[in-house]
This record gives C-alpha cells, structure tokens and sequence, in this order.
C-alpha cells in the first residue's frame, strides 16, 4: 500500500482502488519534516515536524460527481507527497464518497451533505453507504480537531454547483449563533476568488455546519463553478483558488486583507422552500441560473394547487431542484445583506 502510494503519489488513484475500505492505517515520514497519517479510504492527514497555528480540513467528493474540486486537492496532495510543497500547517484532505466517484454520480442511495450532525443516525435508509460514510467523516474530523484545542479550526468543504451561476464562485457561511462572522474568512475566501457569501441563520445538516457547530470552527460550503465529468474540467479557472489554498498550508502566517465590502457579494437565505407534495414544480426555466432574482409577487413555484410567490421586493434563488425526496428542501431563496455582523 504505502509503496504504491509513494511510486504514484496519486492519493485518489490509490482512494479509488480501494473503494470501501483499506487494510488497516498507516504513517510515514517525509524527511524529517511532516509526518503523513492515511487513516482510512479518501482519508490523509500531514502533520508539519514544527510547531503549527492552524488545523485545516479539506473535503472533496461529498457529492461524488463534483470532480474539480477533487482533482485540485489531489494535485494539493500529490505536491506534498512529492515535496514539491512542504506543509507549516496541520492539513486533512477527505475524499468523500469515493463509490458515487466510480459512479460517476452524485450520490449512491442517499445526498451525504444532508446527512451530518447526526442524520446519518435518524430516519429510513439506515443500511446506504453514505450514512455509515457521514458518520465515519464526522469522527475523522472530531479526532483531528481535538487533536489541538488552541490552533484555528478551518474547514473548506468544497463543491461545484449542478447549474451555471451567475456569480461562478460563491461560499455558504453556516449558522453561527452567538459568533460574529469573520471578516478574516470572508476576504480570505474572496482572494480564492470566491466573490460571494451567503449567510446563512438556522441549523443544516451539512459537512460545513457539522464543522462550524461542534467545533466553532470556520467552516463554509465552497461552490467553485459547475459539475463537469473528469478531463472535461478548465482547470485553468481554479487557479487562484488552488494558489491560495496552498498558501494557507504552506505558510506560517498569511498577510490579512482589510475587509472591504465592495469586493464581496453579500447575501442571506431569507428561506428555504421544502417539498411537501409530489406535484411540486418551478415556475422558471429549468437552466435558470444561480443567483437568478425575482420581483416581490412573481411566483416561483406551485404545490399541491397552492403557489408559492416572492415574498421580499427581491429574491434571488441558488440550488433549485424539484426532483428531491418529499420534505428535502428545493430551493433557498436569498435578499440582500448589507447589515450582518461581520468582525
């Protein structure tokens, strides 16, 4: 195992090799200088021999489909395997649901990103892989963030969005109540190119928020652009953010950028629409873009006869679906927020 990985130094060929599981834990050493744990399948931790500030997780292939993100942390990985790159910070890379990968899907039985905090464990679908998978995700970053109760907690849980966007990179900042939003985060993520923010104000189950809750770490869901197959991918597009999230593993301390709100998109999900009736369908065109906005009245669905209209003199809708399990949300729907607590 460890010689196929370090001949390669592919950590997702050696991941997507061993699908399910792979035979027991191992450690090395690169150099004298970080010490390299995999501890389970899509599982990798670099730890720097010198003293570190910051614990940094970062996960790919929650939906097994969203390839760029997957192959921008395996170049990440193979540049430190390699010592193209030396890290100075404690790094978990966490390849996701590497079956639905294979699949070339986003999922096997089950959406993992609404499985976490705990929902892996309730409801019907006990037995599907992506609940066990949840569950076995949440532990690895427990255990890697208790490692170090006094460095940052960061965790980029990065994707790409099944339809175009009007604004192509955007990042939800989950719930955090009781905790300002981090101005540091925020414009850190904008130099990754990810212009815009979506706050969000009520409990999810998501990787992000799992991260952000139980370990008051700084954690986002990341959409770096759309869902496109493997080689099909203009890498060249990921570049900034590439660059910078190098940076955030290979330096000791990055320079801080002024918030500045005219660099950043800034919204807020004023609601979620769920679907309650099989009938639910959109009103809009169904390539309507990310970020598309509507006028307070439009209607922007219909259910069970009943039609659900704009209720804000503006809203802009991410993530439409219509064609999820009854009581799974189709849409969020955002306003303009220009007042949040941001420090």
């Amino acid at each position: 195992m460890l010689s196929n990985l370090l001949k390669d130094q592919d950590f997702l060929a050696y991941t997507l090799a061993n699908p399910d599981k792979i035979d027991g834990c191992f450690d090395f050493m690169l150099g004298t200088h970080t010490h390299v744990d995999v501890l389970d399948t899509g599982v990798i931790v670099f730890t720097p021999s010198q003293n570190s500030t910051k614990d940094i997780v970062l996960s790919s292939a929650i939906h097994g489909n969203e390839t760029a993100p997957i192959e921008m942390c395996n170049q990440l990985i193979h540049d430190l395997l390699s010592e193209k790159i030396i890290a100075k910070q404690r790094c978990l890379f966490l390849i996701g649901n590497p079956a639905a990968i294979i699949n070339q899907t986003r999922f096997i039985d089950e959406n993992m990103n609404r499985l976490f905090s705990g929902a892996h464990s309730k409801g019907e679908g006990l037995t599907h892989p992506e609940r066990h998978r949840a569950k076995a995700l949440e532990q690895h970053v427990a255990d890697f963030f208790n490692a170090n109760s006094d460095h940052q907690r960061i965790h980029y849980d990065l994707h790409t969005a099944i339809r175009a966007s009007k604004h192509e990179k955007f990042a939800i900042y989950p719930y955090r109540p009781g905790r300002a939003f981090s101005a540091e985060q925020i414009m850190f993520l904008a130099t990754c190119g990810v212009d815009t923010m979506l706050f969000h104000h009520e409990p999810t189950t998501t990787f992000s928020y799992y991260s952000s809750q139980q370990f008051q770490a700084d954690a986002f869901t990341v959409e770096l652009g759309k869902v496109m197959p493997f080689g099909q991918n203009d890498m060249s597009r990921f570049t900034q953010t590439h660059t910078m999230l190098e940076k955030l593993i290979t330096e000791t301390a990055l320079a801080p950028v002024e918030f500045d709100s005219s660099k950043v998109n800034l919204y807020k999900v004023s609601r979620s629409i769920n679907k309650h009736v099989e009938d639910f369908a959109f009103s809009f065109a169904g390539d309507a873009e990310n970020f598309s906005a509507f006028s307070q009245g439009e209607v922007l669905a219909t259910e069970g006869g009943v039609e659900i209209k704009v209720e804000h003199p503006q809203e802009a809708i991410v993530f439409p679906n219509a064609n999820v399990p009854i009581g799974q949300r189709t849409v969020l729907c955002l306003v303009p927020a220009p007042n949040e607590s941001i420090v």
